[in-house]
């Protein structure tokens, strides 16, 4: 029999796991920044970790002497990428005016003007197509200036945040066999062996994965930096930078980075002849920079997005489809590594079922 008091126990227990359930909510927002140099860390752990078992393995290194010889080398490596091109950077997004939002938005009108007077004289009214489409009006200039000054920011400020990822990146390093021994004796007996073996299939894959993606977004913006160069484009390095870091975003990314491109290139030319040389210029970028998206949807992301976590190009696609329409962009970006992670998890812990057995036939 339902009592009275009964009920107001269920009451307070469900009270008590909100309440519960709130403060932990809200100290994962306090810490949100630990968090986030976890992750770091965490990636940066299994991007090193190749290197690390080469240095242990084929060199006999000692764990530390392996974890310390590559942070060393992230950190020389990353202090080369400040020196040469983070003041490169600044300059040229100076140049495009990136830095200020009115300045942007001035170059913009004026390019605008540029190709209405363009149009005009081909007798069509461009001004009221823009009107009706209401294209201007929907542009966030504050988008790109914020963007460029966010990673300028960021550069300028994480001197901390560098000195807390790389210590928690040594120890992740160096003492990740001892971590799976704390793990076991923690892990209930029963699964132990599935989850040991989810972890470290799931490093695997993971590591193989944003290896493939650094070395495919170097590629993309080595081929966009020369599509970039060989048609006289000054700000050539910031423009195909940002363009590669958009290609992040799957199948939109790279389209976002072609219009991007061919925007960023007719700002920059302010003051010339439309017709002659802004318009020409623009046109051969654009081709060039679909030709890199062919050559980078053709070779570099089937090798990275299939070979790397051993799922069909189909899968991936549709994976990603979903992804992007449940969660937006972020869904998109991180749909191939959690979609590894579950299969994986799925693999180890039912095998014998049919589905499954499928969809993880690969892995």
């Amino acid at each position: 029999m339902i009592t009275s008091k009964i009920i107001s126990n269920g009451i307070l227990r469900a009270l008590a796991t909100i309440l519960v359930i709130a403060i932990v909510l809200y100290f994962l927002y306090e810490i949100q920044t630990v968090i986030v140099y976890l992750c770091i860390s965490l990636l940066l752990c299994l991007i090193a970790n190749p290197l690390v078992q080469f240095l242990k393995n084929k060199l006999k290194f000692s764990n530390s002497l392996a974890a310390t010889t590559t942070l060393l080398i992230f950190i020389l490596m990353m202090v080369g990428f400040i020196f040469l091109f983070v003041p490169l950077i600044i300059s040229q997004a100076n140049n495009l005016s990136l830095l200020d939002t009115n300045q942007l938005q001035h170059q913009f009108m004026e390019t605008e003007k540029s190709i209405e007077t363009y149009f005009n004289v081909q007798h069509v009214d461009l001004n009221k197509m823009l009107k009706d489409s209401k294209v201007t009006s929907m542009l966030d200039f504050t988008y790109f200036t914020g963007f460029i000054n966010s990673i300028l920011g960021f550069m300028a400020d994480m001197g901390m945040g560098i000195v807390s990822v790389f210590f928690i990146t040594f120890f992740f390093v160096k003492d990740q066999d001892n971590f799976k021994a704390t793990a076991r004796k923690i892990l209930p007996d029963n699964n132990e062996d599935k989850i040991i073996n989810s972890v470290t299939k799931i490093n695997h894959f993971l590591t193989r994965y944003f290896i493939g993606l650094l070395l495919q977004l170097t590629v993309v913006f080595i081929l966009y930096l020369i599509v970039l160069v060989i048609f006289g484009n000054k700000n050539a390095f910031v423009i195909a930078f940002l363009c590669a870091i958009l290609n992040i975003i799957p199948y939109i990314g790279p389209i976002i980075g072609t219009i991007l491109a061919g925007i960023l290139t007719m700002i920059s030319m302010i003051g010339s002849d439309f017709q002659s040389e802004i318009l020409p210029r623009t046109i051969y970028v654009i081709i060039g920079f679909l030709i890199v998206q062919a050559i980078d949807n053709n070779i570099s992301q089937p090798i990275i997005s299939s070979k790397s976590v051993n799922s069909h190009p189909l899968e991936i696609f549709l994976v990603t489809l979903i992804s992007g329409i449940t969660f937006g962009i972020v869904g998109m970006i991180i749909a191939i590594p959690v979609f590894t992670m579950v299969k994986v998890i799925l693999k180890e812990f039912f095998p014998d079922n049919k589905i499954v057995s499928v969809l993880t036939e690969r892995i």
